[in-house]
């Protein structure tokens, strides 16, 4: 344990974490769970990525040990939900059963410290690919996946070069106008939802990308991914949301994936 210190939220949510990919940047979220304490744990979906793991196995000694910390944690009396997503749909076929302290549920309203009250899903239900166009959403994952390999190996180079790191994924969805407008439509289906089910906000994942902001009086909060941005949501006692960027934080070589004070992993074959 490093002398970062602890950190104690009341709730924390996290999403699209991809257990059996590469891509997963498993390590820093063991980093990130040794180093919070909270009351609730929300896993909003994709935690562990069913559609790669049947393509082939990918599964080294951190993704287990992923599972091992949440289970501890649910066993030192920690309310784990897990809110299964597209990636990993089967788990949905066991709503409302307990595996080893953790609940699993289609969706949940959770209440903050200070009295709002929000949808928490996964989001998927509102990807109109997803629902109507399966097989394409199974060439996007691909294309996805392909496209986190090739920015690792640019993002080498660029560190060659004497650049810092730069997110290709990022850079296309805030810059290609289909993939701004799939944005754009996500969030105001689900902020629709959770106006429709009288909450104050809601709380999603899916997309990887981390936002808060109002929609017409709603609340939109989506806590990101541990593939690019490595963000999670937490509540701090009095009710108070904050997005944490923990690769910041801990200032994580994406490319290495070490912290400042490790030594650099072996190299993940893209």
């Amino acid at each position: 344990m490093s002398d970062f210190g602890i950190r104690r939220y009341r709730t924390v949510f996290i999403s699209d974490i991809h257990l059996g990919t590469k891509g997963c940047q498993a390590e820093l979220l063991l980093d990130f769970i040794r180093h919070i304490e909270c009351d609730h744990l929300f896993l909003v979906g994709d935690i562990i990525d069913g559609w790669k793991l049947r393509s082939g196995w990918h599964w080294p000694q951190s993704h287990n040990d992923v599972v091992q910390k949440v289970l501890r944690m649910a066993r030192k009396g920690v309310n784990v939900t897990y809110v299964p997503g597209n990636h990993d749909e089967g788990a949905r076929e066991f709503i409302g059963v307990h595996f080893g302290g953790v609940v699993v549920a289609r969706d949940v309203i959770h209440e903050t410290a200070d009295g709002k009250r929000f949808l928490v899903l996964h989001g998927d239900e509102f990807d109109g690919v997803v629902q109507h166009a399966r097989w394409l959403a199974f060439v996007g994952d691909y294309a996805y996946r392909a496209l986190i390999a090739i920015n690792t190996l640019f993002n080498r180079v660029r560190r060659r070069m004497g650049f810092g790191y730069w997110s290709l994924s990022a850079f296309l969805k805030t810059r290609v106008k289909n993939a701004l407008q799939f944005v754009e439509n996500f969030e105001a289906a689900v902020a629709d939802e959770a106006r429709r089910r009288g909450v104050d906000g809601v709380i999603c994942g899916h997309i990887h990308k981390a936002e808060m902001r109002d929609i017409d009086g709603i609340a939109y909060i989506n806590d990101g991914d541990w593939v690019e941005s490595c963000t999670a949501l937490v509540e701090h006692p009095d009710g108070r949301l904050e997005i944490l960027e923990w690769a910041k934080i801990r200032s994580w070589s994406a490319i290495d994936r070490t912290l400042p004070d490790q030594i650099p992993l072996p190299a993940i074959a893209a």
